[in-house]
């Protein structure tokens, strides 16, 4: 185990004054000297953001930028805005390719004026389309899709997937009036099922604890941060396998994103413990343990879960994918392969190439 205090200066572009400013942080990974870093296959980040830019929400009509929540954010590397940048710090990273996520459009999932929101995802699907127009073997982006409207919603995804993005990024915590269990919801999920496109629910979107962008401080951000925030992606991946979307639509697939993994086979287990003490006596819309649903439709995202990661010799090679959570706080840039090389370290090739690569490949059909 080797700490490793993080570099700014090695962003592309940036500026010697931004780089004495950027927050830095310590990181925990295996020491790699450089040829056995430049040995390691080039990995595929299923949790990567960029920084829209201010102006592109002041194309919105004057009417609907009233409507557009107050968020501050971070100091981010130029690479988060540019993407000639960006492929860049890519390289430095040992990374192949990313899959690309809003980070002031995340909020966007909260507010409550329909209009605003599906006009607000319009344009962002077509700056992160042109963005990812670099490099398009590169850069991968999600299309943001508003559910108020699903027919206006499909469309719109439908129209991502024109311009060559990938997936549907819905919110985590839906509107109350429109829990993931409703049948609201089945027209778009044999829409993602029929395009062979993943469902995707990143933490900290739609009607959570942090609507509003109000800041917990003490224990209570620390609860925030754990307890709730990991109760939000338990309570979607239930409604998901419970509800039955799954063995309705078995091409359908849910990716949750930044949710990390460690709690995922403690609670699978515990789900078929009451699947199997109730299914007699209580109706459920499932027949399957919701452990076999899961390793058949979802998978989710690690980024440091050293207590997720030591259950991969057997449990979550197929199911899980690694990130590099840049350009947030928590990204692993530019040690992302001392860190993997920590997580992953006693597993054969094949599991590695699983967990760094080819489930990445195989979920969002890339050309690479």
């Amino acid at each position: 185990m080797l700490e490793i205090i993080t570099d700014a200066a090695q962003f592309a572009g940036i500026s010697e004054e931004q780089a004495k400013t950027f927050p830095r942080r310590t990181l925990i990974g295996a020491e790699l000297d450089a040829a056995a870093s430049a040995a390691m296959p080039k990995m595929i980040s299923t949790d990567a953001h960029v920084m829209e830019p201010d102006a592109l929400w002041q194309e919105l009509p004057q009417r609907l930028q009233q409507h557009l929540p107050k968020v501050a954010f971070r100091n981010s590397p130029p690479g988060a805005t540019d993407p000639h940048l960006r492929l860049a710090d890519q390289e430095t990273d040992g990374v192949e390719a990313e899959i690309l996520f809003p980070n002031y459009g995340m909020a966007l999932f909260g507010i409550d004026d329909v209009e605003t929101q599906q006009e607000s995802f319009k344009l962002y699907n077509d700056w992160i389309s042109n963005f990812c127009k670099t490099d398009p073997k590169k850069l991968y982006g999600v299309p943001c899709v508003s559910v108020y409207d699903i027919k206006a919603g499909i469309k719109e995804m439908q129209r991502g997937h024109g311009m060559g993005l990938k997936g549907a990024m819905l919110w985590q915590v839906p509107d109350e009036r429109l829990p993931f269990t409703s049948e609201h919801y089945e027209p778009l999920w044999a829409a993602c099922a029929e395009a062979k496109q993943p469902v995707i629910c990143h933490i900290l979107t739609g009607h959570s604890y942090t609507k509003g962008g109000v800041r917990a401080v003490g224990m209570e951000r620390i609860r925030n941060a754990v307890n709730k925030k990991q109760d939000d992606s338990a309570n979607t991946l239930f409604d998901f396998i419970f509800s039955g979307a799954f063995d309705r639509h078995p091409d359908l697939r849910l990716l949750l994103a930044e949710s990390e993994i460690g709690w995922l086979p403690f609670l699978l287990q515990q789900w078929d413990y009451y699947f199997e003490r109730f299914r007699n006596t209580d109706p459920l819309p499932i027949k399957r343990r919701p452990s076999e649903i899961f390793a058949e439709h979802v998978y989710g995202t690690f980024l440091e879960d050293y207590v997720g990661t030591r259950a991969f010799p057997w449990w979550g090679d197929k199911n899980c994918m690694w990130s590099n959570d840049y350009p947030h706080f928590n990204m692993t840039f530019p040690h992302s392969r001392e860190v993997v090389e920590y997580h992953l370290q006693g597993l054969d090739e094949e599991k590695r190439r699983r967990l760094t690569r080819d489930n990445a490949i195989q979920l969002f059909g890339l050309d690479l």
